[in-house]
Order: C-alpha cells, then sequence, then structure tokens
C-alpha cells in the first residue's frame, strides 16, 4: 500500500488495512500490560505546550490559545511529552509511562506521519543502561503479541528474540567509515574542518554551510546505519556531547575520550530507528545554554525559534537523576505487523 492515500475509510482500502490494524492494538495491549508489571505508572501529559521543544531540527504546529480575557497566548502541540514528564519526576513521580500523541511538521513518508504515538518512559534514580534491557523486552513483547518469528523491512530481518547488539558511536564510526570520530571533539565541542577532511576521504559529500553536525549526521545515515539492526537489534550508545542536547556527559572514567562522549543511546531494527534514551541532564543552566544554542541555529537554518519553557527549567532544577527514552510505537507495529508503510497502521492517517 502506498501512502498519502485519500479516502482511507472506503471499504476496500480499509479490508486491506485492518489486519495491520488489528495487530497494532494487539501490540499496544501487550506493551501496556508489560509497563504495568514492570511497576510504571501510566501518565497522561497535555498535548497543548508553551514550547514544543527545543530541538534545531524539529518543527511544531502552531496555535493559540484564548483566555476569557480574550487575549492570545502562542501555544504550540508538542513533539514530544518530555518537558511534561520531567516536570512528574520533579514534582515526585519515579517510574511513569506516556503512550503520547504528538505532532511534527515537514515529516511524511514510510515511517513518518504528521501525527503519531510516541512512547516514552522514565526511570529515576535508575542507570539508563536498564533502558536497554526494556527495549529488548518490548520488542520480544511485540512480537509474541502478533505470532512474528522474524521481523523484516525492506529485505532486512531480525530475530526480535535476539540480545540487542551493542555497539558505541566511536566505534561504529571506525569500523564502517575508518573514521576517528573522538579525535574531532575537543572541549565538548566538534572541530568541523576535521570531521570534514575526515568525511571527504571516506567518500562523503558535505555543503560548505555544513557544520559539524550535519557532516556527523551524513556519515551516519550514509556509513553507519546501514549496518544497523541486522540479524538483530542494534543499540548505538555514547553519542558524542556535540550529539547529545538532553542527555548528561558521561562520568569520567579516565580512560580516551570519556570526556567527550555522552550517556545516550539510539536502537534499531531492520535498518529503522525505532528509540532515542538519555541518561537526563538536570543541570538548568546548562540546559538552557543548550538550547539557546540549538535555537540559534534553528534561526540561522529555517529562519524560526521556539521559546523556551522557563517551567520546565525550574522543574529541571529540582528533578532527580533519571534515564528516559521516546520509541516510535508506530514503527515497532509496523515490524510486528509486517507493514511496509506506517500508514498501515495508523487508523485514520492525516488528511492533505
Amino acid at each position: 500500500m502506498a501512502g498519502n492515500q485519500p479516502n482511507f475509510w472506503l471499504p476496500g482500502r480499509h479490508a486491506a488495512r485492518r489486519p495491520y490494524l488489528l495487530a497494532r492494538g494487539q501490540v499496544m495491549a501487550a506493551l501496556r500490560a508489560w509497563f504495568a508489571g514492570a511497576g510504571f505508572l501510566e501518565v497522561e501529559t497535555a498535548v497543548l505546550q508553551v514550547s514544543p521543544g527545543n530541538e534545531t531540527h524539529l518543527h511544531a504546529f502552531s496555535t493559540g490559545l484564548i483566555g476569557p480575557d480574550t487575549v492570545v497566548r502562542p501555544r504550540y502541540l508538542r513533539t514530544s511529552p518530555e518537558f511534561a514528564c520531567k516536570k512528574l519526576l520533579a514534582a515526585g513521580e519515579t517510574r511513569i509511562v506516556d503512550f503520547a500523541r504528538v505532532f511534527r511538521n515537514r515529516e511524511r513518508g514510510a515511517l513518518h506521519h504528521p501525527e503519531f504515538t510516541m512512547i516514552e518512559w522514565y526511570r529515576a534514580n535508575e542507570p539508563y543502561e536498564a533502558l536497554m534491557d526494556d527495549c529488548a523486552a518490548l520488542i520480544a513483547v511485540a512480537a509474541r503479541a502478533t505470532g512474528r518469528a522474524r521481523f523484516a523491512y525492506r529485505g532486512r530481518e531480525i530475530d526480535p528474540f535476539a540480545a540487542p547488539q551493542r555497539l558505541t558511536v566511536a566505534e561504529a564510526f571506525a569500523h564502517y567509515a575508518g573514521i576517528d570520530l573522538l579525535g574531532t571533539i575537543h572541549k565538548g565541542e566538534g572541530d568541523r574542518d576535521r570531521l570534514a577532511r575526515e568525511a571527504a576521504q571516506a567518500g562523503i559529500a558535505y555543503g560548505s554551510d555544513d557544520d559539524w553536525g550535519d557532516i556527523f549526521s551524513r556519515i551516519l545515515v550514509e556509513k553507519i546505519e546501514p549496518h544497523l539492526g541486522n540479524e538483530r537489534a542494534t543499540i548505538l550508545y555514547e553519542y558524542p556531547l556535540p550529539q547529545a542536547a538532553l542527555a548528561r556527559a558521561k562520568p569520567s572514567t579516565g580512560l580516551p575520550g570519556g570526556d567527550k562522549v555522552a550517556e545516550r543511546f539510539e536502537i534499531y531494527a531492520c535498518g529503522i530507528e525505532l528509540g532515542n534514551a538519555f541518561a537526563e541532564l538536570t543541570d538548568a543552566g546548562e540546559q538552557r545554554r543548550r538550547f539557546n544554542a540549538a535555537m540559534d541555529e534553528k534561526e540561522r537554518i529555517h529562519g524560526e525559534r521556539y521559546p523556551i519553557d522557563e517551567d520546565f527549567l525550574d522543574a529541571l532544577a529540582t528533578m532527580p537523576p533519571a534515564s528516559g527514552i521516546a520509541l516510535g510505537f508506530e514503527r515497532l507495529a509496523m515490524l510486528a505487523a509486517g507493514a511496509e508503510h506506517i500508514e498501515q497502521v495508523i487508523w485514520t492517517p492525516v488528511q492533505e
């Protein structure tokens, strides 16, 4: 089935999608049961927010909140429930999960939809490695829910019950691209010219206005991601500090590169990125600095910036140490259902 088709409600089209939609329900029920059994409290956070998130390349839907005083206050549909969930951690919750409807503009394709479900969960006072175990468990839960022994997507397969491969970002860049990634990072900042030279030697094309992060992303997409999530899921961890806006730096180990990476990982299956995890940054001052830097870059590239949620920064100052992850539910449901397009597992796709 191709995406972006109008009239999804026509009986023939609905009948073709219905088996995938029923599989979606099976996966959703199984995941909710797993979280309840693991001691998570399911929360429902607000969609309408002061700030949709402060990441450079995420684009939000904007609206206005009109009070009884008729004053219009700018508001946004959230791109994730992160700010609200962290406020609940500051309030005293310790293990929470939100099956959140989120919204991202300028995104649509086989793996992207303007409105989708993000499963976001947090563990207060627990290491982020615990989230790696959670991800492995959830992939297996989804497979059992639909009775699928293998996950496949566009010619790539994994065993959903196999323990995921664990690979650092630096190891992946060295092995698949021949690039010394940590050698391009100094005092937490990326050396753009050095990474550009290494990228050119690896055959990666880049633009003259691409910064360190842009070049990093090009290498990741072209040289690294094609090797991730084959035969079993892959956990790519210890992202470089310039690529970890919401994560805390890895505690110094005294080993080379120990002061250049953050406690962040992403998990891939069949080449699809399923989730993005962090050991959460709790330094409000450092978070403000990172948000401002990201919004400066957003304004430079896209000509817009989003406000900072001051209430979130106040909460962050009192939030306990925590680890958190956002996982794209429909992407996992696609694999468990054997679907080829995200709109096969969305009951009512957004009309264009």
